[in-house]
């Protein structure tokens, strides 16, 4: 009896272990259905009803980029958003200046926020454009953007082209220009990331890039929004490669 006791034991542990490996194997996986990171713009309750809202399945499948427009617009955070600019750019410079009239239009500005908006947002772009996924990119960027991206993933369509991507991470992000013209904000930010790319052709064959090598990338990103709008969401308007 207590080998066959024994024996089931053996067989039940077996299982476990077998059912923890394929857990952590597909936890740890990308398989480009994973939903986006949270709004780091929102306040900690609108985080915990976004929580909320995924978890019931109810939640929209795209992240708001940077929002600000916020009805609460008792929380004032100018002063302190003056301090955090004055870290971020030396006062007298262009930046500093055109960073606090952003914030004179819209008091809830946080660029320290913003860039990890940004951060969160150039991810989703770059591995969202790898993926063709265009529900996504339009959700991110201006028409006119939306428009090029498109048209560079029906023409990789067409060749019968795919790309394997793989985000490993962003070095550095930082704003290095901005401006406000007519009630529009407009924030640029310099990242530099790190990504393993690799375009094949209809047969498998690499064709573009290389799937073992991880290339140091660095892009020049323009994100802009109406501050005047009840649409909290910035939106990129033009890119540019800084190598």
């Amino acid at each position: 009896m207590n080998e066959l006791f024994d024996i089931y034991n053996i067989i039940f542990l077996a299982l476990a272990v077998f059912i923890i490996f394929r857990l952590r194997s597909v936890l740890g996986k990308r398989t480009g259905n994973e939903r986006p990171p949270f709004d780091p713009y929102s306040k900690p309750e609108q985080r915990r009803d976004q929580a909320g809202r995924d978890q019931a399945g109810n939640g929209d499948n795209v992240v708001s980029l940077p929002g600000a427009g916020r009805d609460d617009i008792s929380g004032d955070h100018g002063e302190g958003g003056s301090v955090v600019i004055d870290k971020m750019a030396p006062a007298g410079t262009a930046l500093n200046e055109a960073l606090k009239q952003i914030l004179s239009a819209d008091r809830t500005f946080e660029p320290e926020e913003f860039v990890q908006g940004a951060k969160a947002a150039y991810e989703m772009i770059v591995m969202s454009f790898a993926e063709g996924d265009r529900k996504t990119l339009k959700q991110l960027l201006s028409k006119e953007v939306y428009d090029g991206f498109v048209a560079a993933i029906e023409e990789r369509e067409a060749r019968g082209e795919t790309i394997d991507s793989t985000f490993v991470g962003i070095d550095k992000a930082e704003i290095v220009e901005a401006a406000l013209k007519n009630d529009v904000a407009q924030v640029t930010v310099k990242v530099q990331s790190q990504l393993i790319s690799a375009t094949r052709d209809k047969d498998g064959n690499v064709v573009d890039g290389d799937p073992n090598k991880v290339a140091e990338v660095v892009d020049v990103w323009t994100f802009a929004r109406d501050t005047s709008s009840r649409d909290p969401n910035w939106k990129l308007v033009a890119t540019e490669s800084a190598e």
